[in-house]
Formats: structure tokens, sequence, C-alpha cells
């Protein structure tokens, strides 16, 4: 009887929430009651309050219980295989959306909506990901591709395969971006090396790098501090040379 009444009063509670939403949306929603329905999509017969409040003390904050691996999930009482499906089964969707979105758009214009697609698909990995936005002659985004897992730099992008991707969606720019499982945003030399080689190369095929972005904790674009123009600047005096010296 009183496993009746509990679910009786459960089931009530999350169709109140699920009533708040249809009404408002997530306005005044907290983030564990925003959890709390979402777990229950796993196990709708299930008191999920305690678990999502478990999820947010453990991990921080609802975007890192998002980004949290299934194992990882998992290790809190009361989250099993069909919550974690539902936690990373809507994280999915909002990536998909969020790189859907894209497609079409001018990217002077829409920047903030590439970076917010970058920062929910990178940030939070615990491997390094490249990831590849294609653009037209007028800057509308073509498509977005992931290229490359792993340790990102020169030795492991291939950036003549990288370049040859562009050339197949006749692209005439790019923007990469890749994560730092770290935190940090801080570009290494590694990353500098990677923007100058595909920059120069890039260049000879008519296709002009126009951004490097670093997600970490927070992102790091080398347009916006200045460091692409520079990049620019020396692989036009370095193709000019090349030009020089076979005439």
């Amino acid at each position: 009887m009183e496993k009746e009444d509990w679910q009786r009063k459960g089931a009530g509670h999350r169709q109140r929430l699920r009533d708040r939403f249809l009404d408002r949306g997530l306005d005044g929603f907290s983030d564990k009651e925003i959890l709390e329905l979402l777990l229950s999509f796993g196990t709708p017969r299930s008191d999920c309050k305690e678990s999502a409040r478990r999820a947010l003390k453990q991990f921080g904050s609802l975007a890192a219980v998002l980004e949290t691996p299934l194992a990882g999930l998992q290790e809190i009482t009361g989250i099993g295989p069909k919550n974690g499906f539902a936690v990373h089964f809507i994280q999915a969707v909002a990536r998909r959306y969020l790189k859907d979105r894209l497609q079409g758009k001018r990217y002077l214009t829409s920047s903030a909506d590439v970076r917010d697609y970058l920062l929910h698909a990178l940030r939070g990995l615990k491997k390094e990901v490249l990831c590849v936005i294609y653009l037209d002659s007028s800057h509308a985004i073509l498509d977005t591709e992931t290229v490359a897992e792993g340790t990102i730099n020169v030795n492991t992008v291939y950036p003549r395969e990288l370049i040859k991707k562009a050339l197949q969606r006749n692209a005439a720019a790019l923007i990469i971006a890749h994560n730092h499982p770290s935190g940090s945003i801080v570009p290494s030399s590694q990353d500098m090396q990677l923007t100058r080689t595909l920059s120069l190369l890039g260049g000879m095929m008519q296709i002009r790098l126009l951004d490097h972005i670093i997600i970490g904790d927070d992102s790091f674009s080398f347009a916006d501090n200045g460091l692409m123009a520079e990049i620019h600047d020396a692989c036009r005096e370095t193709m000019e040379r090349l030009h020089s010296s076979k005439v």
C-alpha cells in the first residue's frame, strides 16, 4: 500500500514538472528539477530526485553531468543503464540540433552559434578531438566534421588530407577547432605549428583558414586574439619568397 501511495505521489510530482515545462518552458526550473525529469525518462516508475541531487553534488553542474561518460554516471546510486542512456541520448540530440542549425548560415553573423556548438560538442571530452567547419566563398557554412581523435598535431592530423576534404566540398574557407581535456585554453607550440601549416597549405590551394578555436573550460579564438592575422602575414611572406625563387 505504501509503495502504491509513493508511486502515485511520484507520478503526480513528475506530471507537475511536465505541466510546468509545457506552460513556461525551463524558466524557473532548477538544475536538479531538470535532471530529475530527464532521468525519469529512463525509469518512469522510479523516484529520481535523490539520484539527481547526488549527480549534481558529485559532478558540480548540469553541464558536467551531461558530459560525464556513462560509466561515471552509473557510479551514482540510483542511476542505472536506462537513466544513463536517457542522459547521453538527450546530449547527443542537443549536439545534432546545434550542428544542423549551422547549415547555410554565414559564419560572420553566426559565430556565437558556432561557439555554442563547439562548446557543447568538445568541452569535457577525455581525449582530444579535431573538428572542421567548411565554408563557401561567402562564408556560409557547408558542413562540419570530426576529422581526428587523439593527440592533435601536424603528425596526426595530416593537413593535406584535410585540404583534400575541403576541396571535395568546394570549400573556400575553413575553421578548425579542438579541445584540451586539461581545461586549459592556452595554445601549445603544436597548436601553433598545426595552424601555420594548415594556413600555408590552404593558402596555396586558395582555401583560407579563418580561425582555430580551442575548447577547454572556456574557449580561445586565434582570430579574436590576433594570432590568425600574424600567421596569415607570415604565410604570405613565405609564399612570396617561394614564388620569387621560381622566377
